[in-house]
């Protein structure tokens, strides 16, 4: 596989960019050109980083499966165990500009293995810390926010060993692999969970994750990172006023802001779903087993997202628009699967409620072919960053719809104006990407918006 390649929009792309994005003559300035990964280094890392993202959210999810059997060892009220829960999310902010950052600057194979390394030990010795004395409330909160900070670079250092590694038209069905591992992750935590807990206690989940996390970690270390050099990079001169005036110049560019609104409202949506659709199934359907509306969804997401992906990447190597393929991509996981939540705002059978929010959450995975990577079309040269920036955004956003709809259940007494806000955030959404969306390169000095506002 060559170093240097050519995109179908006749784009060359350069190794190792310069975490500032340093632009001169129209081009991205580059030490050494882009090191892609060859096909066989490929497959071992597309498995090695799907079963990563799954671990990552096994562990994610451990806290939240066992916060009923916390609270009721240690005498939390719910809002203590809100307080604990929350601490994961803040932390997750914090970390995702940094997490870019430094993936743009040394590449995201080794950050992912420091940044899994951490939030293994942590997942580990949590029940140590939870026994260690009388401040456990203390203890698990801080606990759960370095748990955020150390996962909150993963996502980001994703979207720049993407950009780095893997050619424009493979970067969906990869980023939708995560996606599965993700969605894999959050059904083995539920499954494993609920048997430990019964048989072991809920400290026996956190050190098998933990466990399992720490093997991973040094399989990739001994098999895929030992030995391996990082590629010399060009230092560029410290200026913070110009690197600030080229951030700014950045996110003005109407593209880069229409996919950060759009994954801001997707985020919002997904969120929100993820996190009142238990109660909603519990107070619409008391009777019904809580294992089928806990597992099924998931587990049509895991195929759905492969599937998106696989299409997404299939219909650019037959020729396909870049961008146009981003916004079919997202029409299907923002505007598609809107129509599937708004059908739960009537009065639905418990097997028709089941289909209609598998169907929504399933859809919502092809977003991996749309939003997720356009980053990395936009601006190779600093995907990182700039995915971390608008993950750090989605993430605060998603926190603030959670709290508005619960606020809206409160008064309304109806999820019919849940569904309805997600249904209108995810339409708005998707109008500003389609009109405005792109997916040539804006962090070259002749780029010109093909919108004017």
């Amino acid at each position: 596989m060559e170093d240097r390649h050519t995109a179908r929009d006749g784009r060359k792309h350069l190794s190792y960019p310069q975490l500032d994005c340093e632009m001169r003559g129209g081009r991205v300035s580059s030490g050494e050109d882009r090191k892609l990964w060859p096909r066989p280094l490929a497959k071992k890392w597309t498995v090695m980083l799907f079963l990563g993202t799954c671990l990552l959210f096994c562990a994610r999810m451990a806290m939240p499966i066992c916060s009923v059997s916390m609270a009721a060892s240690f005498h939390w009220s719910k809002i203590d165990s809100g307080l604990v829960l929350g601490g994961f999310f803040w932390g997750y902010c914090f970390t995702q500009i940094l997490g870019g950052h430094a993936s743009d600057k040394v590449g995201g194979e080794r950050v992912l293995f420091a940044s899994a390394a951490s939030w293994s030990l942590i997942t580990a010795v949590t029940p140590l810390l939870a026994h260690l004395g009388s401040h456990t409330l203390a203890l698990m909160t801080l606990a759960r926010f370095l748990m955020g900070l150390t996962q909150g670079v993963f996502f980001p250092s994703l979207a720049s060993l993407c950009s780095q590694r893997v050619l424009e038209g493979e970067r969906g069905f990869l980023m939708s692999a995560m996606n599965s591992g993700a969605n894999l992750g959050a059904l083995a935590a539920g499954g494993m969970g609920s048997l430990m807990l019964e048989e072991y206690g809920w400290e026996s989940l956190f050190y098998s994750i933990g466990a399992l996390a720490g093997l991973w970690a040094l399989v990739v270390w001994l098999c895929l990172l030992k030995g391996v050099e990082v590629p010399p990079r060009q230092k560029a001169p410290k200026d913070p006023q110009r690197s600030l005036s080229r951030w700014l110049s950045l996110v003005k560019k109407p593209p880069v802001w229409a996919m950060i609104f759009a994954h801001m409202c997707h985020n919002s949506s997904s969120y929100t779903l993820l996190s009142w659709l238990p109660t909603y199934f519990k107070e619409s359907f008391p009777h019904a087993s809580g294992w089928v509306y806990n597992v099924v969804p998931w587990a049509v997401a895991i195929p759905s997202a492969l599937a998106g992906g696989y299409f997404s990447d299939a219909l650019i190597r037959q020729g396909y628009g870049v961008s146009l393929v981003r916004k079919i991509m997202q029409f299907f996981a923002m505007g598609v699967s809107s129509m599937f939540i708004l059908l739960l705002s009537g009065d639905v059978s418990f097997p028709s409620a089941v289909t209609f929010i598998s169907a929504a959450i399933g859809l919502s995975n092809f977003s991996s072919g749309g939003v997720t990577v356009n980053v990395q079309d936009l601006s190779p040269s600093c995907a990182g960053a700039l995915y971390g920036f608008m993950n750090m955004m989605g993430a605060f956003t998603g926190l603030v719809f959670v709290s508005l709809s619960g606020f809206l259940i409160e008064a309304k007494l109806s999820w019919a104006t849940v569904f309805s806000l997600v249904s209108l955030v995810n339409v708005s959404g998707l109008a500003v990407f389609i009109v405005f969306g792109d997916a040539r390169r804006v962090d070259l000095q002749d780029y010109t918006p093909l919108v004017h506002i």
